[in-house]
Protein backbone atom coordinates (compact mmCIF):
# COMPACT_ATOMS: atom_id res chain seq x y z
CA UNK A 1 0.00 0.00 0.00
CA UNK A 2 1.14 3.49 -0.79
CA UNK A 3 1.07 6.40 1.60
CA UNK A 4 0.26 9.76 -0.07
CA UNK A 5 3.47 12.06 0.09
CA UNK A 6 3.60 14.53 3.39
CA UNK A 7 3.61 17.75 3.12
CA UNK A 8 6.80 19.44 3.17
CA UNK A 9 8.20 21.27 6.23
CA UNK A 10 8.23 24.86 6.81
CA UNK A 11 11.68 26.54 6.43
CA UNK A 12 12.09 29.00 9.26
CA UNK A 13 14.62 31.09 10.32
CA UNK A 14 15.30 32.43 13.67
CA UNK A 15 16.41 36.34 14.66
CA UNK A 16 17.83 36.46 18.24
CA UNK A 17 19.98 38.76 19.94
CA UNK A 18 21.19 37.49 22.71
CA UNK A 19 21.26 33.35 24.73
CA UNK A 20 18.15 32.37 22.54
CA UNK A 21 16.15 29.84 25.29
CA UNK A 22 13.46 30.11 23.25
CA UNK A 23 15.46 29.37 19.68
CA UNK A 24 17.02 26.43 21.66
CA UNK A 25 13.03 25.32 22.62
CA UNK A 26 12.24 25.88 18.80
CA UNK A 27 15.64 23.86 17.56
CA UNK A 28 14.88 21.08 19.68
CA UNK A 29 10.30 20.86 18.71
CA UNK A 30 11.88 20.68 15.13
CA UNK A 31 14.37 18.01 16.06
CA UNK A 32 10.90 15.71 15.53
CA UNK A 33 10.28 14.09 12.46
CA UNK A 34 6.98 14.67 12.17
CA UNK A 35 7.62 18.43 13.33
CA UNK A 36 6.20 20.36 10.49
CA UNK A 37 8.91 23.18 10.57
CA UNK A 38 12.75 22.70 10.44
CA UNK A 39 15.31 25.49 11.14
CA UNK A 40 17.31 26.48 8.54
CA UNK A 41 19.22 29.06 9.95
CA UNK A 42 19.41 31.73 12.98
CA UNK A 43 20.41 35.85 12.51
CA UNK A 44 21.46 37.83 14.80
CA UNK A 45 22.46 41.60 15.38
CA UNK A 46 24.99 41.02 18.11
CA UNK A 47 28.15 39.02 17.26
CA UNK A 48 28.25 37.98 20.59
CA UNK A 49 24.81 36.67 21.15
CA UNK A 50 25.28 33.27 23.35
CA UNK A 51 22.59 31.55 21.26
CA UNK A 52 24.91 31.46 18.17
CA UNK A 53 27.23 28.93 19.90
CA UNK A 54 24.45 26.65 20.33
CA UNK A 55 22.60 27.26 16.88
CA UNK A 56 25.99 26.10 15.49
CA UNK A 57 26.50 23.03 17.97
CA UNK A 58 22.91 22.21 16.29
CA UNK A 59 24.15 22.03 13.36
CA UNK A 60 22.51 24.93 12.34
CA UNK A 61 23.74 27.89 10.04
CA UNK A 62 24.26 31.54 11.40
CA UNK A 63 24.49 34.96 9.89
CA UNK A 64 25.47 38.06 12.13
CA UNK A 65 24.44 41.58 10.88
CA UNK A 66 26.17 44.00 13.56
CA UNK A 67 24.28 47.30 13.30
CA UNK A 68 27.41 49.18 13.62
CA UNK A 69 28.73 47.85 10.83
CA UNK A 70 26.05 49.62 8.60
CA UNK A 71 25.91 53.41 7.75
CA UNK A 72 21.83 53.29 8.27
CA UNK A 73 19.05 50.85 9.68
CA UNK A 74 17.97 50.86 6.10
CA UNK A 75 21.13 49.44 5.32
CA UNK A 76 21.20 47.22 8.22
CA UNK A 77 17.79 45.49 6.59
CA UNK A 78 18.69 45.68 3.70
CA UNK A 79 21.62 43.28 4.31
CA UNK A 80 19.90 41.16 6.48
CA UNK A 81 16.54 40.88 3.84
CA UNK A 82 19.25 39.83 0.83
CA UNK A 83 20.39 36.90 2.84
CA UNK A 84 16.92 36.18 4.04
CA UNK A 85 16.01 36.20 -0.20
CA UNK A 86 19.00 33.60 -0.20
CA UNK A 87 17.43 31.00 2.32
CA UNK A 88 13.69 31.84 1.08
CA UNK A 89 12.17 30.96 4.49
CA UNK A 90 8.34 30.38 4.88
CA UNK A 91 8.45 32.02 8.51
CA UNK A 92 10.57 33.75 10.12
CA UNK A 93 10.53 34.06 14.14
CA UNK A 94 11.48 36.81 16.40
CA UNK A 95 12.79 34.99 19.61
CA UNK A 96 14.23 38.07 21.79
CA UNK A 97 15.36 39.51 18.88
CA UNK A 98 15.80 43.40 20.43
CA UNK A 99 15.06 45.51 16.78
CA UNK A 100 11.73 47.10 16.06
CA UNK A 101 11.38 46.22 12.54
CA UNK A 102 10.43 48.28 9.89
CA UNK A 103 7.73 48.35 7.80
CA UNK A 104 9.31 48.06 4.69
CA UNK A 105 11.53 44.84 5.93
CA UNK A 106 8.18 43.14 6.73
CA UNK A 107 6.28 43.53 3.88
CA UNK A 108 8.18 40.99 2.03
CA UNK A 109 7.16 38.45 4.72
CA UNK A 110 3.66 40.33 6.24
CA UNK A 111 1.64 36.98 7.37
CA UNK A 112 4.89 34.92 8.15
CA UNK A 113 6.93 36.87 10.76
CA UNK A 114 6.02 35.08 14.51
CA UNK A 115 6.98 37.01 17.62
CA UNK A 116 7.05 36.12 21.63
CA UNK A 117 6.43 38.91 23.80
CA UNK A 118 6.46 38.48 27.93
CA UNK A 119 2.76 39.50 28.79
CA UNK A 120 -1.34 38.27 27.90
CA UNK A 121 -1.23 41.21 25.18
CA UNK A 122 -2.33 43.54 24.71
CA UNK A 123 -1.76 44.49 27.94
CA UNK A 124 2.00 45.76 28.73
CA UNK A 125 3.44 45.56 25.45
CA UNK A 126 7.06 46.86 25.22
CA UNK A 127 9.48 46.48 28.23
CA UNK A 128 9.56 45.79 31.68
CA UNK A 129 6.55 43.65 31.13
CA UNK A 130 6.57 41.77 34.79
CA UNK A 131 7.18 44.65 37.23
CA UNK A 132 4.34 46.81 35.38
CA UNK A 133 1.82 43.54 35.82
CA UNK A 134 3.28 43.70 39.24
CA UNK A 135 2.99 47.26 39.43
CA UNK A 136 -1.17 47.26 38.35
CA UNK A 137 -2.15 44.23 40.66
CA UNK A 138 -2.29 42.11 38.73
CA UNK A 139 -3.49 38.41 39.49
CA UNK A 140 -2.57 36.60 35.37
CA UNK A 141 0.62 37.57 33.51
CA UNK A 142 1.70 35.34 31.08
CA UNK A 143 3.37 35.36 27.48
CA UNK A 144 1.84 35.78 24.03
CA UNK A 145 3.26 34.80 20.15
CA UNK A 146 1.91 37.16 17.70
CA UNK A 147 2.45 38.28 14.23
CA UNK A 148 4.87 41.24 13.89
CA UNK A 149 3.40 44.17 12.69
CA UNK A 150 4.85 48.02 11.85
CA UNK A 151 3.57 49.02 15.43
CA UNK A 152 5.08 46.94 18.39
CA UNK A 153 3.65 44.13 19.97
CA UNK A 154 0.38 44.90 18.10
CA UNK A 155 -0.13 42.15 15.88
CA UNK A 156 -2.75 39.95 15.74
CA UNK A 157 -2.34 37.07 18.56
CA UNK A 158 -1.49 33.26 17.66
CA UNK A 159 -1.19 31.89 21.27
CA UNK A 160 -1.45 33.15 25.15
CA UNK A 161 -0.14 31.21 27.94
CA UNK A 162 -1.48 32.28 31.38
CA UNK A 163 0.72 32.08 34.28
CA UNK A 164 -0.83 33.04 38.17
CA UNK A 165 0.84 35.84 40.16
CA UNK A 166 1.46 35.10 43.38
CA UNK A 167 2.35 36.57 46.94
CA UNK A 168 5.31 37.77 47.44
CA UNK A 169 6.17 37.40 43.59
CA UNK A 170 8.93 39.83 42.20
CA UNK A 171 9.78 40.79 38.23
CA UNK A 172 12.55 38.06 38.82
CA UNK A 173 10.52 35.66 40.33
CA UNK A 174 8.12 35.88 37.69
CA UNK A 175 9.94 36.14 34.83
CA UNK A 176 11.64 32.46 35.33
CA UNK A 177 7.78 31.52 35.51
CA UNK A 178 6.65 33.62 32.22
CA UNK A 179 10.09 32.25 30.98
CA UNK A 180 9.05 28.48 31.58
CA UNK A 181 5.48 28.95 30.11
CA UNK A 182 7.33 30.70 26.65
CA UNK A 183 9.32 27.59 26.21
CA UNK A 184 6.14 25.56 25.85
CA UNK A 185 3.67 27.82 24.11
CA UNK A 186 6.41 29.01 21.08
CA UNK A 187 7.09 25.48 19.92
CA UNK A 188 3.33 24.64 20.39
CA UNK A 189 2.17 28.03 18.34
CA UNK A 190 4.47 27.12 15.53
CA UNK A 191 3.30 23.74 15.03
CA UNK A 192 -0.25 25.49 14.52
CA UNK A 193 1.07 27.76 12.46
CA UNK A 194 2.74 25.80 9.71
CA UNK A 195 0.52 23.44 9.77
CA UNK A 196 -2.14 26.36 8.71
CA UNK A 197 0.37 28.09 6.71
CA UNK A 198 -1.33 28.22 3.10
CA UNK A 199 -4.55 27.02 4.10
CA UNK A 200 -7.81 28.75 4.86
CA UNK A 201 -7.06 28.67 8.43
CA UNK A 202 -3.92 30.61 8.03
CA UNK A 203 -3.42 34.15 9.65
CA UNK A 204 -5.95 36.36 11.95
CA UNK A 205 -7.63 33.37 12.13
CA UNK A 206 -5.27 31.02 13.55
CA UNK A 207 -5.51 28.59 16.66
CA UNK A 208 -5.14 30.42 19.77
CA UNK A 209 -3.50 28.05 22.19
CA UNK A 210 -3.97 28.91 26.16
CA UNK A 211 -1.30 27.10 28.69
CA UNK A 212 -2.12 27.96 32.66
CA UNK A 213 1.64 27.29 33.48
CA UNK A 214 1.90 27.76 37.55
Amino acid sequence: MSHAPSAPRKRVVIFISGGGSNMETLIRAAQAPDYPAEVVAVISDKAEAGGLAKAQAAGIKTHVFVRKDYASKEAHEDAILAQLAAIAPDIVCLAGYMRLLSGRFIAPYEGRILNIHPSLLPLFPGLHTHQRALDAGMKLAGCTVHLVTEGMDEGPIVAQAAVAITEGDTAETLAARVLTAEHQLYPQALRNFAMASGSEKHGKSATQILISAR
